[in-house]
């Protein structure tokens, strides 16, 4: 049975998308990367998250990613827009899998095919160890982008995450384009 495994990063941040990524690993490459570390992103260094994800991506494994943007997150709320964009990063897929495991206590709302919510299943799945690593390097990415556009908040840093410098910059200069204006800033 092959499984898509599906994630998110950035649901705790004051600022930038939440992304999610969708992975459907074959049993050589499951193999190849269990061998070189493949576990949730969240335990792995920065450089690590990048070699697996160009490892991933030069042995062919099937992964697509999207993200829901600060405006959406304040229209849907959190919750809602990280499931909005784990499953249309899952529906992005092409179909070669069986089943969907979704990292989480939460089904996918409108996804109609077979799927399973798995608390930490980034640590126990490795699709969806594969797909932590392509929504984390990505998010990181796009929030290291937004800090050559908005350098005075240090997103390169903190990821947007709520840092006492973070907070320190929301003080002074408010909110950007970018921030959730939804999240309590006030920490």
């Amino acid at each position: 049975m092959l499984i898509a495994g599906v994630d998110e990063a950035g649901r705790g941040p004051l600022a930038g998308p939440v992304l999610a990524a969708a992975a459907v690993l074959d049993p050589l490459q499951k193999e190849v990367l269990l061998d070189m570390g493949l576990t949730d992103s969240k335990k792995l260094t920065p450089a690590k998250r990048e070699k697996l994800m160009d490892k991933m991506i030069s042995l062919g494994v099937v992964w697509r990613a999207k993200a829901a943007s600060p405006a959406r997150i304040d229209s849907m709320n959190i919750l809602r827009a990280s499931l909005w964009a784990m499953e249309r990063s899952v529906l992005l897929l092409p179909r070669v899998f069986d089943k969907v495991i979704v990292d989480g206590t939460f089904c996918l709302p409108g996804y109609p095919f077979s799927q399973e919510a798995l608390p930490k299943a980034d640590l126990k799945i490795p699709e969806v160890a594969a797909a932590s690593i392509f929504a984390k390097v990505l998010r990181d990415r796009a929030m290291c982008s937004l800090d050559r556009i908005y350098p005075q908040y240090g997103f390169a840093r903190h990821k947007g995450y709520p840092t006492k410098a973070h907070l320190e910059a929301l003080r002074e200069y408010g909110p950007s384009p970018v921030h959730r204006r939804t999240f309590n800033w006030d920490r």
